[in-house]
């Protein structure tokens, strides 16, 4: 697979991404792509300016849609993000203007690749997008709640002090306000969760549900106190990124489109996925108790709702 990469949106989503994959040699070309051409031009200097301490060698340039033809993924950053007090559904009409501009240059340019969508709101903006470019279901991928998974493996592994490497969580459902953590599938090791909490540190489930709602409720923490998130999410989408291009068959917590798992259908939502280079190789289905399956079922309602206000 050639290892070339191009971003949509150079905002700070966009631009924690590109610096991700600078630090990281994710890729061996990456294209930068925004309305501003000009600030394209300069955050693709500034990139090269590191290049001397990266682990590989990268070509970076501020393009546009014709470079896209022959990359292996297209990432779309470009939205308007959240505002103090709005919740990532808020920003819904505003974000699927963008992406339907986005989508018919990226249909002129021949683009073949994954489409990778960070977009808010993440789940409806990437079923938006597979629905508007025509694509398999399984090369249209959201970031979803790889982002939350990783705050919540963070939280654990201060909570439990043992490395977050170790923990084996995930946060499923919408990325925002429904999302949840399927507790019966938290392992620390190769332990149950809530078993390693209780005998060895004196941990109550009330104490991990109280991380889940500070898991749920952290990203407007951060708006308040800097107006955005972008280093967690550009770091998800590197790693992201990475799953597609090593082809690793790798599990993450992606929005996905749903084709009977679950119970569901034409919808995508956030669960466990196998990515490799073909994108979304399959859903990992889990056996969700009673409380977790209306939990889901609840999220997934509110996608379905929201899908339907869309002009498509």
């Amino acid at each position: 697979m050639k290892s070339k990469v191009g971003i949509i949106g150079t905002g700070m989503v966009g631009m924690s991404y590109a610096y991700s994959m600078v630090n990281q040699g994710t890729c061996e070309e990456l294209v930068l792509i925004d309305i501003n051409k000009e600030k394209t031009e300069g955050e693709a200097i500034d990139l090269n300016h590191g290049l001397s301490f990266a682990p590989r060698k990268m070509k970076i340039y501020s393009g546009d849609y014709s470079d896209l033809s022959d990359a292996s993924l297209v990432c779309i950053t470009a939205g308007p993000p959240p505002l103090e007090g709005e919740t990532r559904l808020d920003t819904i009409h505003k974000s699927i203007a963008v992406m339907k501009n986005i989508i018919s240059s990226l249909k002129q340019s021949e683009f073949k690749g994954i489409i990778l969508i960070a977009t808010n709101p993440v789940d409806i903006m990437t079923y938006a997008a597979w629905k508007l470019s025509g694509f398999d279901k399984s090369r249209v991928i959201g970031s979803g709640t790889t982002l939350d998974t990783a705050r919540l493996r963070s939280a654990l592994s201060e909570k439990l002090n043992v490395n977050e490497k170790n923990i084996h969580a995930y946060v499923i459902g919408e990325h925002g306000d429904s999302q949840f953590v399927p507790w019966s599938y938290a392992l620390c090791g190769p332990k149950p969760i809530y078993h390693f909490a209780a005998k060895n540190r004196g941990i109550t489930f009330d104490d991990l549900t109280e991380i889940e709602d500070e898991v749920r409720n952290i990203a407007y923490k951060i708006i308040k106190a800097k107006r955005a998130t972008y280093y967690g999410i550009g770091m998800s989408l590197a790693r992201i990124t990475k799953a597609v291009l090593d082809n690793e068959n790798s599990i993450l917590s992606v929005s996905s489109y749903l084709d009977g798992e679950y119970g569901h259908d034409d919808v995508y939502i956030s669960v466990p996925s196998v990515i490799n280079e073909n994108g979304v190789r399959e859903v990992v289905e889990l056996s969700l108790d009673k409380d977790d399956k209306a939990k889901f079922d609840s999220s997934v309602k509110i996608m379905k709702e929201n899908i339907a206000k869309l002009d498509l």
